[in-house]
């Protein structure tokens, strides 16, 4: 992971309504996609005057919740946030705008936003209305409140991120098939949490035909504002249309290459919405569906499926993070690999991982990895 030095101009009380922010912006996390999280502060003589956060895309972003609480107090104020200030007209009037009618005295922000929308913009006209602008405080904290949001700005397609339940021996599963229940409840709940907080989660028929899967947010903790699209992978059409996840609340995306005409539309019926795709190897691309995502405004995949999916996107680097759930087990040497990756001829070849975090859940233990750069 890259450190970005933090330059010298900051202050503690700098980074201490910094930190507030980033706590702040946190409270958006299951519920403001497409749009980043963000948090606001408004400090003034030392002290807070007032917060906000973004909860929800098509309501107010963070600074105006803050300058909406604050009054009369923003005058004179500095504003820490977590993101650039907006400088475009979206579903609500940029932030840029509020910020300079409410007065406020410097802005401090974490993140410089990527959108190319604003891109430097929001910074720059701060400035040239007089307004002093600091960038770049606790970026690298900032960093992991929006990998998705920035993911699909700067490269076009979400965030991916990999799941999955494995023993201590790296099986996934029985030779028979049989998997539920590898890992325990704790650790099933903590899926739950991944579901609520992404955009998309990402199947293949194999793993619907075998299991039937929901795929949905079934935890009451969570409340996110739609579940997540639901996608398979089914390059040839397989996918019944007795489905679990047809007759569920919410979309279910069907990615494939076939493009059999009846059963389409049969599909279609059950209210499955179908994307015929580039072919790779014969099946379909996976880079073509994670762009088809891009534009559908997805920041963050959940990937949910069998070791051959699992293994052909790892293989091709289409992996930002896994979350390994490792059991106390053993399975035993006829049980079926959780990752039979290919391709690796010798050790220098073999790829390498930074754990990022790593705790027990439960009885099991949960590994959070992430590919390390050529």
């Amino acid at each position: 992971m890259v450190t970005i030095p933090e330059p010298a101009r900051f202050t503690a009380g700098d980074y201490r309504f910094m930190a507030r922010a980033l706590a702040l912006a946190r409270t958006g996390w299951y519920s403001c996609r497409p749009n980043p999280r963000v948090g606001c502060v408004l400090v003034r003589d030392g002290e807070i005057v007032a917060e906000g956060s973004h909860l929800r895309a098509g309501e107010a972003h963070a600074e105006r919740h803050a300058l909406a609480r604050a009054g009369a107090a923003a005058r004179g104020a500095t504003c820490y946030v977590t993101l650039e200030p907006c400088c475009h007209h979206g579903r609500t009037p940029p932030c840029t705008e509020a910020l300079l009618a409410a007065g406020v005295a410097r802005v401090v922000y974490a993140r410089r936003d990527p959108n190319p929308a604003v891109a430097g913009g929001g910074a720059a006209m701060l400035r040239a209305a007089g307004v002093p602008v600091d960038g770049g405080l606790l970026a690298a904290v900032a960093a992991n409140l929006n990998p998705g949001y920035e993911s699909r700005m700067c490269r076009g397609r979400p965030w991916v991120r990999l799941k999955i339940a494995m023993s201590l021996d790296g099986k996934a599963a029985l030779a028979s098939g049989a998997s539920q229940w590898l890992t325990g409840p704790e650790a099933r709940a903590d899926v739950q949490r991944l579901r609520a907080e992404a955009g998309a989660v990402l199947t293949g028929i194999g793993t619907v035909l075998a299991d039937d899967p929901a795929l949905t947010v079934r935890d009451a903790r969570f409340d996110p504002p739609d579940q997540p699209l639901r996608i398979v992978l089914d390059s040839q059409l397989r996918m019944p249309l007795q489905a679990k996840m047809l007759g569920l609340p919410g979309r279910t995306l069907i990615g494939t290459t076939s493009a059999e005409p009846q059963r389409r539309a049969a599909l279609e019926a059950r209210g499955a919405e179908v994307h015929q795709l580039a072919a790779a190897d014969g099946k379909v691309d996976p880079v073509a569906l994670l762009t088809l995502l891009g534009t559908r405004q997805i920041n963050d995949v959940l990937v949910e499926a069998g070791p051959t999916l699992a293994a052909r996107l790892l293989e091709l680097r289409l992996v930002d993070e896994l979350v390994l759930y490792v059991a106390p087990r053993l399975l035993g040497a006829g049980a079926r690999e959780a990752l039979p990756v290919g391709g690796i001829t010798d050790l220098l070849s073999t790829p390498w991982l930074e754990i990022v975090d790593d705790r027990r859940i439960g009885c099991d233990w949960r590994l959070l990895a992430r590919p390390t750069e050529d």
